[in-house]
């Protein structure tokens, strides 16, 4: 059996007790100002700042998906496009997937077996990941697809 422990009784604590600081009313903060919009060029030279990876994609692929998000952009109702924005986002992951994966090894020069065991990996990342996006984007409204196309757009700037 357990022995139960010893506690300190509240009158006389075996450590000494830290003051507690007193509540500020809601009256007594300060409202915060409102934030100055920032200028884009700004906003564009702290985004640039960032780290960001970037791969090469065929000029095919580049006027495929530029015509594809111009169309989206300026449809009246761009949800009659989710299929061909899905096939595209899925597109588009292959060739990343590629560039920042198969192309490297075969750099390596990994071998033959391990480049095809690769490639057979990769081939079940995309029908998998080809699956959820086309569920995700087949859900999207209008806004949510423009979004996408303004996303994929400064990804390729």
């Amino acid at each position: 059996m357990a022995t139960p422990t010893k506690r300190a009784s509240p009158s006389n604590p075996e450590r000494p007790v830290k003051p507690v600081k007193p509540v500020i009313p809601v009256k007594a903060i300060k409202p915060i100002k409102a934030l100055k919009p920032v200028k884009p060029s700004v906003a564009a030279a702290a985004a640039d700042a960032e780290p960001f990876l970037r791969f090469q994609h065929t000029v095919a692929l580049r006027k495929k998906t530029l015509s594809l998000l111009g169309t989206l952009e300026q449809a009246d109702d761009a949800t009659v496009h989710r299929d061909a924005l899905s096939a595209l986002v899925v597109e588009l992951t292959s060739s990343g997937l590629d560039a920042y994966f198969m192309t490297p090894l075969r750099r390596a020069g990994a071998g033959f077996i391990v480049e095809q065991s690769a490639k057979l990996g990769m081939v079940g990342v995309q029908q998998v990941m080809g699956s959820v996006v086309r569920q995700i984007v087949g859900r999207m409204d209008g806004p949510q697809l423009i979004s996408v196309s303004v996303s994929i757009r400064q990804f390729m700037r």
